[in-house]
């Protein structure tokens, strides 16, 4: 069943809570439609054909599937890579909030094939941040173009998400011909898109140690390792020296190659490093929070399409009488007639609009921060988006698995059965809590460091924020959202006040539940933002909708917020379980 772009859902989130500029806003019509068509005609046709054939590794290069070469290709002219980059780095500019949507449209069309854009996007946010002039001359304009592409390359066989355990080693060189350069030896796995055949050069980032860097993390340097090394003119010479040495056999995101890397197989890959010395991970995590966006997007679009995909399955299979309907001889309706069909559905429909309202209010942080008049708004806009992004990586992502889920289950077996398509969902969607560091990782993030460096202000700010704007819910069609709303703020309120005062250890054990309740009050508030929103735009056609989707959230999961208060607060409970008793 084909994919086709929610644009009026968009646009109103997009009104709601990123508050567009007027001359964005006349873009934003235009910017959407054309990216809505690109996914429509160019992507999703080829998403299970793709999934059924994958990438494949042969003579030493790999090859993805048959028209995803010709996808990226217009994806190149169309100038999509350079949509949120900044016009002095050949970027045209516009809002994160506005390139978040174009993300989501591109990843819920074909997952595997949106990969590589996304790891792109976060070398460029890097790159533009941390490079040297001289690096950004060779290598940025190719990457916002889209010419060449950028894979991030940190994990290695025996350090997963402990990058202080990773062995990949930098030794310092000096030549006439490269100049002052280090040679890269070593061995990195899990790299996505870390070879293929879509340009004609890509940049890797290689985090690796010198010879007298400190041991663990503090010891961390970050190298540019180009597949060809660049000419005089930053035209793609001779081969360096990295080759894919396989391609994982995985779950899902099948036509997505995922490659184990070896660099220095015949003296060394030549490379340069990024930033300063043994502060490779600062660079790096420029680059993991745009991931981080990205993946949580990925959550928000993968659930769309798996609802899409359940909603128009469900109007037309007929199975059943549902109950409380009289048979009077006519024919038997298809099963969105039933009333736990109907609820499935809806819960998936409300989760993936809370997700989708909270990923574009992240985004619209970031773009707050660049914007920033002074350094104080700049301060306090960059750190909300700091405290925002764990949130969405971990609970769109998980989130975003459970709408997979769901969707299957609307199908009932038809839906564990290939041919309907409802499965890849769910095995594409898996990946997401995993990988730009699992969802345990971002917990531990959005505890002990975004809560921990400010003693929670920032999570209290956002929390009066909220609670001031429980006067803007006035209208009667909101009145039921507000009782579930201020319950869950107060949770919210409590939790935090908890953790801040917490044992590390105690806190650590916290705060997975204490994401959950975090996404998932700030997820029911952004819905009611919405709900208002529709309301104050009859034109729109999405009041009904949008009033009802609100009221199912604040029935069906704002109501369970205050219950997640005692797993956030019995952190003890684990710390304390006797280890010999696993």
């Amino acid at each position: 069943m084909p994919y086709a772009a929610p644009l009026a859902d968009m646009r109103l989130t997009l009104d709601a809570v990123a508050g567009l500029d007027g001359e964005t806003a006349e873009l934003a019509d235009a910017v959407l439609d054309e990216a809505a068509k690109f996914a429509a005609v160019e992507l999703d046709p080829l998403n299970q054909p793709a999934d059924r054939t994958g990438s494949i590794l042969e003579n030493g290069v790999v090859r993805t599937p048959p028209g995803f070469r010709e996808a990226y290709h217009r994806y190149v002219e169309g100038g999509w890579m350079g949509l949120a980059v900044a016009p002095e780095h050949g970027g045209q500019g516009l809002p994160t909030a506005l390139a978040t949507p174009v993300v989501e449209m591109l990843n819920s069309a074909c997952m595997s094939w949106a990969l590589c854009p996304l790891l792109s996007a976060g070398a460029i946010d890097m790159l533009a941040a941390h490079g040297t002039p001289e690096q950004r001359r060779l290598y940025l304009g190719k990457l916002v173009s889209g010419q060449w592409t950028g894979t991030m390359n940190l994990t290695e066989p025996q350090a997963g998400s402990d990058l202080g355990a990773l062995r990949t080693r930098a030794v310092p060189h000096q030549d006439v011909r490269w100049g002052e350069h280090y040679r890269i030896t070593g061995q990195k796995i899990f790299i996505t898109y870390g070879d293929h055949d879509l340009t004609d050069n890509i940049i890797h980032m290689v985090l690796a140690r010198t010879p007298d860097a400190p041991p663990g993390s503090r010891g961390i340097s970050l190298f540019l390792v180009p597949k060809f090394l660049p000419d005089a003119d930053g035209r793609p010479g001779e081969r360096n020296d990295l080759r894919p040495l396989r391609l994982e056999e995985k779950l899902g995101i099948h036509a997505s190659p995922t490659c184990v890397m070896s660099y220095g197989e015949d003296g060394g890959a030549i490379g340069w490093r990024i930033g300063e010395e043994n502060r490779g991970l600062e660079a790096m995590f420029t680059m993991m929070n745009s991931e981080r966006l990205g993946v949580g997007v990925q959550g928000v679009a993968i659930a769309e399409r798996a609802y899409q995909q359940a909603r128009d399955y469900a109007r037309t299979r007929v199975q059943g009488q549902p109950a409380g309907m009289l048979r009077d001889g006519g024919p038997t309706p298809p099963i969105i007639h039933h009333p736990d069909v109907r609820r499935m559905l809806l819960s998936m429909r409300a989760a993936t609009e809370a997700m989708r309202a909270l990923a574009y209010f992240a985004a619209a942080a970031i773009d707050a921060s660049r914007r920033a008049g002074d350094s104080k708004a700049q301060f306090r806009a960059q750190r909300r988006a700091d405290l925002l992004i764990p949130v969405v990586k971990a609970w769109c992502t998980d989130l975003g698995v459970e709408v997979a889920s769901t969707g299957i289950q609307v199908h009932g077996g038809m839906g564990y059965i290939e041919e309907t398509g409802a499965a890849q969902y769910l095995r594409d969607a898996r990946i997401a809590p995993i990988y730009e560091g699992t969802n345990g990782i971002q917990a531990n993030d959005l505890v002990g460091r975004k809560l921990g460096r400010d003693q929670g202000e920032a999570a209290r700010e956002l929390i009066a924020e909220m609670r001031a704007s429980l006067a803007g819910l006035a209208a009667p069609e909101l009145a039921s959202i507000r009782r579930p709303l201020t319950d869950g703020i107060d949770a919210l309120d409590r939790a935090t006040a908890h953790l801040v005062a917490a044992d590390p250890a105690v806190a650590a054990a916290g705060s997975t539940p204490y994401l959950q309740l975090f996404g998932t009050v700030t997820g029911g508030w952004l819905t009611a933002r919405v709900a208002a929103a529709a309301l104050r735009r009859p034109a729109a056609g999405l009041i009904a909708g949008k009033v009802a989707g609100a009221r199912f959230y604040a029935e069906h999961f704002l109501a369970r917020a205050p219950s997640y208060l005692p797993a956030v607060m019995g952190g003890a409970t684990v710390v304390e379980f006797d280890l010999e008793l696993f």
